[in-house]
């Protein structure tokens, strides 16, 4: 009986969507993100796309309603239903669309600010800058998890600035998508001369420099936010994530520190994890894995015309699939851009803690 009522729903929303009704929730969408946007500007493509994912979405929320009345009518569940009951939700949890105007200021959200802080790194003998984004009205007198999130070989702490994180995440947390938490954007180049866009960018010396942030972070910057803010400690709490060569020091990263991330992402990362001809990689093919039972979360995202990081994060993925380790990965419109990383970011942090 429940199976008719909600497949009765489900068509009677498809046909409403077809008749009008999806025309406009989109009409209503573009003209919600002409009034909102404030920051910058949305080519037509991009708009058109992003209308496109606003009728899908409202397409989705009203099925889920269907389902979610159908339920309330307190018919008895089989075992077959319930399988698909499941299967629903893990189609639902590999929808990667993103909300039309995800990354600017929304009626009802309040944002944190960016700060700079510096703290003393006995890796690099120096004192290095990072910039935090402490959730509105944080308080010690409550915990919050932490995302560390890295940027790309040429920048540097002030970098994912043109990703807007601190709209995208107060965005999530609004709408009751995500938890409070603190967002630590470091200086990933762990080296004594840690300037952004140096003159050797491309050698060895400044990608070990990138490879060593493994040290700042653990012994140097993750002691310095336990002490000074409230932080929840614990894989459960403890997130990283980057773009580009910052992508490519998260997995470092969290592949060889699973007890310390629970949740690893990696937008368009770049090559070095794995070997390549006679290069060697920060692991073999073998061991890009994780323990056995391990229940961290990793997502890999590709740029569909993403030109610089070419085919390695679909590299990446095979291999973590050669390797059993369970993970999300998809590929979106864009290239090696924020388009991209900010894209990847809202669905990662929507799936964290």
């Amino acid at each position: 009986m429940k199976r008719k009522i909600v497949f009765y729903l489900m068509t009677l929303v498809l046909v409403l969507s077809f008749t009008g009704c999806g025309n406009a929730s989109a009409e209503e969408g573009v003209t919600a993100g002409a009034e909102s946007q404030t920051d910058e500007e949305v080519s037509g493509d991009e708009a058109a796309e992003d209308v496109e994912e606003t009728v899908q979405e409202s397409e989705s929320e009203s099925a889920a309603e269907a389902v979610s009345e159908a339920e309330a009518e307190g018919e008895t569940e089989t075992e077959t239903e319930e399988s698909e009951d499941e299967e629903v939700a893990v189609q639902d949890d590999n929808n990667f669309d993103v909300p039309l105007n995800f990354t600017s200021i929304q009626k009802g959200a309040t944002y944190g600010k960016m700060q700079e802080i510096t703290y003393e790194s006995k890796t690099t003998g120096t004192t290095r800058k990072a910039n935090l984004i402490l959730p509105v009205g944080y308080t010690e007198d409550k915990e919050y998890p932490v995302l560390y999130l890295l940027h790309g070989i040429g920048g540097d702490h002030n970098e994912w600035k043109g990703g807007k994180p601190e709209y995208i995440i107060s965005n999530l947390v609004a709408a009751g998508e995500t938890r409070e938490m603190i967002v630590v954007l470091p200086n990933v180049r762990a080296r004594a001369n840690d300037a952004g866009n140096p003159g050797d960018i491309y050698t060895v010396d400044h990608f070990n420099a990138f490879d060593n942030f493994i040290n700042d972070l653990r012994d140097d910057l993750m002691p310095f936010m336990e002490a000074n803010y409230s932080v929840a400690t614990g894989k459960e709490n403890t997130a990283i994530a980057g773009l580009s060569m910052g992508g490519r020091e998260a997995l470092y990263i969290g592949f060889s520190m699973p007890e310390t991330f629970g949740y690893i992402g990696a937008f368009c990362p770049a090559p070095g994890v794995l070997p390549y001809h006679t290069e060697k990689g920060l692991f073999t093919l073998e061991g890009f894995t994780l323990p056995e039972g391990s229940d961290n979360m990793v997502m890999i995202v590709k740029g569909k015309t993403d030109g610089v990081v070419a085919e390695w994060p679909e590299t990446y993925h095979k291999t973590l699939e050669t390797n059993g380790v369970e993970h999300y990965y998809y590929e979106t419109e864009g290239g090696h851009d924020f388009v991209v990383w900010k894209h990847g970011l809202y669905n990662f942090v929507k799936r964290i803690f």
